[in-house]
């Protein structure tokens, strides 16, 4: 078969659909399989200028607003890239991301397209507080969901809470699937150390929906009651200065080192002790695994996919976003433990390794593709 895989941008970091796509492209391509990467410059806005529309709702109602304008252009914009740049059939097209699989669709109507969504920007804006709950913004991108269902072959996705949160907005949530992401463990290289004081790290971009003021309350309580550490904040964004700012505030600044953006943030990792992110939401949460397979001890919250990578007490800690004396707890655990924060750890690599491998990836999807071989 001759498959596309349309991703939104280009896969130039490491991290979930980022690096896993292109890995599993690759092996793909060693087996035989005939497949190629395509995704929209970063760089490329306002190119796309022929009216789009959408089959189960009408985009006029929503008038003009920034952030539907701007993601409708978008829309535009990887129709023309991609009507520029290929010029070839392929068996089927799997997206990556509604706005590929809406433009493959609309390029390709005769070529059956799947798509996989990875995460939810209207749940990002909502945590970030970019758009307001039951706002036009918020309606129009869950309508994308129906728009999907209508119009293409396939809709997978990475967890099942994850599925059972877009089933709200569909006629048919029998016809989502479910693969979680997978990984190469060949990238991951646990490395045997021993730190004198607890080393925990996060990585994620900078947002409010990550919970990071949650991580930081928790760890000046930690302080507090006189356990040592040092925590590692690898990832930039919007909230940088106020965390830097929060950081002085809560009297922390000397425990955290603030690295800002790193492109291999899994060649660092294995050196650390623990891996902590009290994010609000997440559809699946890839750091999580990749934080497993460098074999480090897990603290995340109670939601989305993450919840379905970590049971708790036994290859990891949850407790509640948002709630920082509970996080401050957990983390005193596996901070004053070593023995128990290494059998977490330890758990924790090994699901990884039996549920995310990439070589369980390909043949979830190989079953999948199959589907459409002539």
């Amino acid at each position: 078969m001759n498959i596309l895989q349309a991703l939104f941008f280009p896969p130039d970091q490491p991290g979930g659909v980022s690096s896993m796509v292109p890995y599993t492209t690759e092996k793909f391509n060693k087996r035989g399989w005939e497949m190629e990467l395509f995704s929209l410059p970063k760089r490329l806005r306002g190119k796309g200028t022929e009216p789009v529309g959408f089959t189960t709702f009408d985009l006029s109602r929503y008038g003009e607003n920034p952030i539907i304008d701007k993601y409708v252009q978008t829309y535009k914009d990887y129709i023309w890239w991609t009507k520029l740049r290929i010029r070839k059939k392929y068996d089927l097209i799997h997206a990556h991301h509604p706005i590929a699989a809406l433009a493959m669709k609309e390029v390709f109507p005769d070529t059956p397209v799947i798509v996989t969504i990875h995460s939810s920007y209207e749940r990002e804006l909502l945590l970030n507080g970019k758009i307001a709950d039951g706002g036009p913004e918020q309606l129009f991108l869950t309508s994308i969901y129906g728009e999907l269902e209508s119009k293409l072959d396939q809709i997978l996705t990475v967890s099942n809470s994850f599925k059972q949160y877009i089933s709200e907005f569909i006629q048919d949530p029998e016809r989502v699937g479910v693969i979680p992401n997978g990984y190469d463990e060949k990238r991951f290289r646990p490395i045997s150390h021993e730190n004198e004081v607890a080393q925990l790290i996060t990585v994620c971009r900078l947002v409010p929906a990550k919970g990071l003021e949650t991580l930081l309350e928790a760890c000046a309580k930690l302080k507090e009651r006189g356990h040592p550490f040092v925590l590692h904040i690898i990832g930039d964004g919007p909230s940088r200065t106020e965390l830097e700012e929060l950081a002085r505030e809560l009297n922390l600044y000397e425990e955290i080192i603030f690295y800002g953006y790193m492109l291999h943030p899994e060649e660092f990792m294995p050196f650390f002790d623990i891996f902590v992110l009290p994010s609000k939401a997440e559809a699946f949460g890839s750091v999580f695994a990749e934080a497993a397979l460098c074999l480090l001890a897990l603290v995340g919250t109670n939601v989305g996919g993450i919840a379905e990578q970590i049971e708790n007490g036994r290859n990891g800690l949850l407790v509640e976003p948002g709630d920082a004396a509970g996080l401050s707890v957990a983390l005193e655990k596996v901070v004053v433990d070593p023995s128990y924060r290494y059998q977490l750890a330890r758990a924790a690599s090994d699901k990884a390794r039996k549920s995310y491998s990439l070589n369980r990836v390909m043949r979830q999807l190989r079953s999948v593709y199959e589907r459409y071989e002539q």
